[in-house]
């Protein structure tokens, strides 16, 4: 798969955080090439990005520059696979939403026709009053955006204009990469579990698991990216997701109440069940913390309900659902607890992945898995990041049957 990326950079205090995303690409063996305005090289210098990248970086000095025997602009888009400008400041912003060429960046926008992934950054007040050219961007099919966030700005203004994080920004290159800017999802209804639940034996004493919830944030971002509706409910959270609707929870209990109400109010299109939901909980609670002295020497635990068993009773005939099924064990083995766990729980397919391993499972970047429908089709998929292989599930939920 050819992985090209062309970054803009424009004139903003944030264009320092490109340079990590820049030096990351590269580091991951994707070719980057970096153009900048004039405004921007006030802020990066030219050779801190040709040095991260591995390439040269090309400014409005370099705009007739013949490369292959084509103009410049003409030659770098016709390279790009992804086109990103971060930071977008507000002048290129309208520039973009006239069509508007005066520099070597616009200039080989308007040439290219690859997926063109915007991050904005500015003033909160500069924000709020970009929101007419903001809107007429975003209906430019060609658009992929990743809207600003909230917090303490350069100018010590509170609000919104905040560039996405670096990490934000690697991740939907890495989608728009995978899916070439495709839309499959949009308008659809996506609900995911993530994250290990907690059950508590008094306010500082738990039993838990190891899960992070990486895979299911991984999995609401490429449904997010692919332009779905998500939302995610997940345990112990410890990222600020602001892209999709998040709601938070800490026990079995409050995850089985919050997923069984999305599901039966708003009837998903598509469940994914990435959660490690714990099996059992103290049968006692103290809601004070226990002294060393009265804690029980045996612990009596009590069953939890089986959420993904509950919302396969409710789920009407348009209605996916996907389990995952982290086990041990032999590829067989494992193979054969989640093929039984498929048909138990009425599933339409399932995830089986190995959690003992030190590149898959819980706290992971990396996963691997066997994809299984209920009507036996299975697809092993390689050693990947979490993003990829949820592009790889997604991919594998989409497909005819």
């Amino acid at each position: 798969m050819s992985k090209r990326v062309l970054i803009g950079v424009t004139g903003g205090i944030a264009a320092y955080k490109v340079c990590e995303v820049v030096s990351t690409l590269a580091k991951n063996g994707i070719e980057v090439r970096v153009i900048l305005t004039e405004s921007a090289e006030a802020f990066v210098s030219g050779l801190t990005f040709a040095t991260l990248s591995r390439n040269p970086a090309y400014s409005d000095r370099n705009f007739w520059q013949p490369t292959n025997g084509k103009p410049l602009h003409i030659e770098l888009a016709d390279w790009a696979d992804v086109f990103v400008i971060a930071p977008l400041s507000a002048n290129t912003l309208a520039k973009l939403v006239w069509g508007l060429a005066d520099n070597l960046l616009t200039n080989t926008v308007l040439a290219s026709r690859c997926p063109l992934l915007v991050a904005p950054a500015m003033n909160t007040t500069m924000w709020e009053s970009v929101q007419n050219n903001w809107q007429s961007l975003l209906t430019n099919p060609r658009i992929r955006a990743i809207a600003p966030s909230s917090g303490i700005l350069a100018c010590d203004a509170v609000g919104n204009g905040r560039m996405a994080e670096p990490e934000v920004i690697l991740n939907y290159i890495e989608s728009v990469l995978w899916t070439k800017g495709n839309q499959d999802l949009m308008g659809k209804n996506i609900l995911v579990s993530a994250g290990g639940t907690r059950e508590f034996i008094d306010p500082v004493r738990f039993i838990g698991n190891p899960a992070t919830g990486k895979q299911g944030i991984a999995i609401a971002q490429a449904a997010h990216h692919r332009g779905a509706n998500v939302t995610l409910v997940t345990a112990n959270p410890s990222l600020n997701l602001e892209e999709f609707k998040v709601i938070a929870v800490q026990t079995s209990a409050q995850m089985h109440r919050e997923l069984l109400s999305e599901f039966t109010n708003t009837q998903p299109d598509l469940t994914i069940m990435a959660a490690a939901v714990g099996d059992v909980k103290p049968k006692y609670y103290s809601d004070r913390k226990l002294p060393k002295s009265e804690l029980p020497s045996q612990l009596e635990l009590e069953s939890i309900p089986d959420i993904l068993q509950e919302l396969s009773k409710h789920k009407q005939s348009h209605q996916k659902l996907i389990g995952f099924a982290a086990q041990t064990g032999t590829t067989q083995e494992i193979i054969n607890a989640a093929q039984l766990k498929l048909q138990t729980k009425n599933l339409d397919a399932i995830a089986a992945n190995q959690v003992n391993s030190t590149q898959t499972g819980f706290a992971t970047d990396t996963n691997q898995a066997t994809f299984i429908r209920r009507n036996g089709v299975q697809t092993i998929t390689p050693l990947c990041s979490k993003l990829e292989l949820a592009h790889r599930l997604l991919d594998f939920v989409l497909k005819p049957e």
